[in-house]
């Protein structure tokens, strides 16, 4: 057993203890499927606390032949599948933590070279009589070993991407690619290597990493595949620990829920775990990072993108263009480079059926709220987000003057010039100006409702407050707009909701570029 070759499974034993462990471990019976087949170079990138870590300590104690990992194994999911025993602790594992090494290191110019000449001494000691070589390439040791042996490595390198976001000196970075290319792109090496298993938060580099890397499978926050129902937790598992922990659902989806793909929903992992334990809904992720990745991103101030940035807290999906990032630091030409980029981080969720990314959870909202609060240019929508706490208290209290100058001032900062008159801006500043009941409301736009659709239906999931029920028109008058919610009955689709019930009109007079509101309580019969 050694640090880096064939290591134990103490760290996975010590995940298993905790008081909360989520069983992933039918992601090895994917993985069994690449080994030793012309797919076995795999990088799998996802954000910051959802879990790479934990996944590959998982991997290695599966299959290091440095332990022995019956007893963690035996009562997990994987125990059950096919082909179980037949990897168990069968393999050579080289498992490097990059991050680590390069945070640690006293010699951060070294750090490849020191790293090959560890890994060396340990192969010393594992495969004596093998003519290892502390001043060679790891991939040449390994082919020595195979040569001699045909025994074979998987190969797990844990935050590979900490020199690209580090943006290090380029000597080191070159010696970095050399280390790439030796152990990936040497058609005589292939065959000694049965997986290779790359762990990041970007995904491989679209320039000079890439040649390196281009043989690798990549499975991404934005499309991880087969692989997808191990990126976060799913809601399977999130509802059975909402159960056990006595933990509102519900309030956990709002929170840490928010990232779709390939037809599951993807819950933040970490951020679950801690609400959990602590028995309540708080934002962690603002605890273990820093609102200053958005803000360093705004900052840019590309063209367009305080708009589209509006537009999402408004509630809206907006359009994005993820081919051309080349998951670098330093190739951020546009707002989609810049969006691309928070979407791998985890600050935005990203749709690829409508290829639209956005805003996934509250807890994302509020970094998103620090991010603006003191970033120049974005003095005013925070303001607004601010201004909509003491809106929502006007509204429910019918205070309709209030209620119209809120509307005046988010219309305005909610679109362009073009779409100033535009139905769907409409609809969007009312979502921005209503923003704080995000913490109070579950919002639907366009809610199918008695005779029609209503424009916008708040639905409140805290006790003591009323359901709304707000209608939208344009150069007519609020008193038409109240009117059609009552005959069409729009309140028909809430004949399940008990508490109270508030009907709110709004007019835009286009010419003006004012709104006017009327609200009234209605008391269901």
């Amino acid at each position: 057993m050694g640090i880096y070759l064939n290591p134990g499974n103490e760290n996975f034993r010590r995940t298993l203890a905790a008081d909360i462990y989520v069983d992933k471990t039918m992601m090895l019976s994917v993985l069994n499927r690449f080994i030793d087949k012309g797919n076995n170079y795999v990088c799998i990138s996802r954000p910051r606390r959802f879990g790479k870590t934990i996944a590959s300590e998982m991997i290695s104690a599966y299959y290091s032949k440095g332990c022995n990992s019956h007893d963690l194994f035996e009562n997990l999911k994987i125990s059950k599948a096919e082909g179980y025993e037949d990897k168990l602790n069968k393999y050579n594992v080289i498992k490097i933590d990059l991050n680590s090494e390069y945070q640690n290191s006293r010699n951060k110019d070294k750090l490849i070279t020191t790293l090959e000449a560890d890994i060396a001494e340990e192969m010393k000691d594992q495969f004596p009589g093998c003519d290892i070589s502390s001043d060679d390439s790891l991939a040449r040791n390994i082919l020595r070993v195979f040569t001699a042996t045909a025994e074979t490595f998987i190969i797990l390198i844990d935050e590979y991407d900490v020199l690209v976001r580090e943006q290090v000196p380029k000597a080191l970075f070159d010696e970095f690619l050399s280390f790439l290319n030796g152990l990936f792109k040497s058609a005589t090496l292939r065959p000694a290597i049965s997986l290779a298993y790359l762990t990041g938060i970007l995904p491989i580099v679209r320039d000079k990493i890439q040649s390196k890397l281009n043989n690798f499978e990549e499975y991404s926050i934005l499309d991880a595949k087969e692989l997808t129902e191990f990126v976060g937790f799913i809601p399977e598992e999130v509802k059975s620990l909402c159960e056990e922990y006595g933990m509102d659902y519900e309030e956990c989806r709002r929170w840490y829920d928010g990232y779709y793909q390939n037809g599951y929903e993807i819950y933040n992992p970490e951020s679950v775990v801690k609400s959990m334990r602590d028995k309540k809904f708080s934002n962690y992720w603002g605890k273990t990072s820093s609102y200053r990745v958005i803000s360093d991103r705004l900052e840019a101030n590309f063209d367009g993108m305080k708009d589209m940035v509006i537009r999402m807290l408004s509630g809206e999906n907006i359009p994005v263009n993820v081919t051309r990032y080349l998951n670098t630091m330093d190739s951020f030409n546009s707002r989609n480079d810049a969006f691309t980029y928070l979407i791998h981080v985890g600050y935005l969720a990203y749709n690829e059926e409508d290829r639209s990314c956005r805003i996934p959870n509250r807890e994302i909202r509020q970094e998103w709220e620090n991010a603006m609060e003191t970033q120049p240019g974005y003095e005013v929508t925070f303001r607004i987000i601010e201004d909509s706490k003491e809106l929502l208290k006007a509204t429910l209290a019918g205070d309709e003057e209030a209620v119209a100058r809120a509307l005046d001032e988010s219309h305005i900062h909610v679109t362009s010039n073009r779409s100033y008159n535009n139905e769907d801006a409409l609809q969007s500043a009312i979502y921005l100006a209503y923003i704080y009941a995000l913490n109070r409301y579950t919002v639907i736009k366009e809610m199918t409702t008695g005779k029609g659709f209503a424009d916008v239906v708040f639905i409140p999931y805290v006790p003591d407050l009323p359901a709304m029920i707000i209608e939208l028109k344009h150069n007519k008058c609020a008193e038409s707009a109240l009117d059609q919610i009552k005959e069409k009955k729009y309140f028909d689709s809430l004949k399940d909701y008990k508490g109270g019930l508030l009907f709110v009109g709004v007019n835009y007079d286009e010419k003006d570029k004012t709104h006017e509101c009327r609200i009234e309580s209605f008391v269901k019969e």
